[in-house]
């Protein structure tokens, strides 16, 4: 869907980046130039157990590390189920603005203000959704740099898995938002097979449903993966998954698939496990098909099928 903006953005921050300098594009750059174009989409990482997450996008806004923000206002609000922008679909926010190059601290999507933000269950049940000081801040996401003279796309990766948690006690769910931002131009794809029919029949497994495909940053052991839930600093951060996506059958194959998108270009640990894990406690889970994968920028990698032959 392609959404009418008013954008709005200060003297200071013109004038500022007349002196600013970006990083490489693919189409090259001009250092004299005082703005960049830049696109934004949307994307969700997959989860299970919901079949909608609605909330309402009014706009988004960009703050310069050293000058006034940058307000894209949407003309009518974007009223999106996050669960339709699943397996590497995106929603366009913002395409091809020109905005004040440089460095900045971050972007935010900015909510409408008391909206009806919702949760649909697999139940078919209507649950509220709180957003603890969602159309006040809104959703935050980390810093960027929009070249001088080029062009930059980024995806904010909407992780649903991680951020919806229902507290014990309350009654609706709550969004914690876990937000990646990606640059478009340093980020592949992952695809994968699982022959749920016969490990379900494996009884040491003791599944639960039908599973989900874990993806960890550089190569982690499969003695120290982890579930979702786990809270780890420093090094040993590397081992929480970056991503969980479900496996989905396939009506035409017997095999289950799964689908990981927008993981920026390197090495990856990808593993299985059929246990639910609750991202509101710590779970003991247990993996199998342990691989490591390369992934390259543009390019869709395909892991070994679980479990192997």
């Amino acid at each position: 869907m392609k959404y009418a903006l008013i954008k709005t953005f200060g003297v200071t921050a013109l004038a500022a980046a007349v002196a600013a300098c970006g990083g490489d594009s693919s189409s090259g750059s001009d250092s004299t130039a005082s703005t960049g174009s830049m696109s934004v989409g949307l994307t969700d990482a997959p989860v299970d157990g919901v079949s909608e997450v609605n909330i309402v996008v009014t706009g988004l806004v960009l703050q310069p590390d050293d000058g006034e923000r940058v307000t894209f206002t949407l003309e009518e609000p974007a009223n999106l189920n996050l669960l339709d922008l699943q397996g590497g679909a995106v929603e366009a926010l913002v395409t091809s603005e020109d905005v004040p190059a440089g460095d900045y601290s971050w972007m935010r999507l900015q909510l409408g203000e008391q909206s009806e933000f919702s949760v649909l269950t697999d139940e078919g049940g209507m649950e509220n959704l709180r957003v603890p000081s969602g159309d006040q801040r809104g959703l935050q996401t980390s810093g960027f740099v929009v070249p001088a003279g080029g062009e930059v796309s980024f995806t904010i990766d909407f992780d649903v898995r991680k951020s919806l948690v229902y507290p014990p006690g309350q009654d609706q769910y709550l969004l914690k938002p876990v937000l990646r931002l990606v640059d478009n131009s340093e980020v592949g794809t992952l695809v994968g097979e699982v022959d749920y029919a016969t490990l379900n029949q494996d009884e040491t497994l003791g599944c639960n449903y039908e599973g989900a495909a874990y993806v960890y940053t550089g190569t982690v052991t499969e003695e120290n993966l982890t579930d979702l839930n786990v809270t780890l600093t420093g090094d040993e951060a590397e081992t929480q998954p970056l991503v969980v996506v479900p496996i989905n059958q396939d009506a035409a194959d017997s095999l289950y698939s799964y689908t990981a998108a927008f993981l920026p270009a390197g090495e990856y640990t990808v593993s299985y496990s059929c246990q639910i894990d609750d991202n509101e406690a710590s779970d003991d889970l247990t993996f199998v098909g342990t691989q490591q994968v390369t992934i390259e920028a543009g390019e869709t990698t395909t892991a070994t099928t679980i479990p192997s032959e």
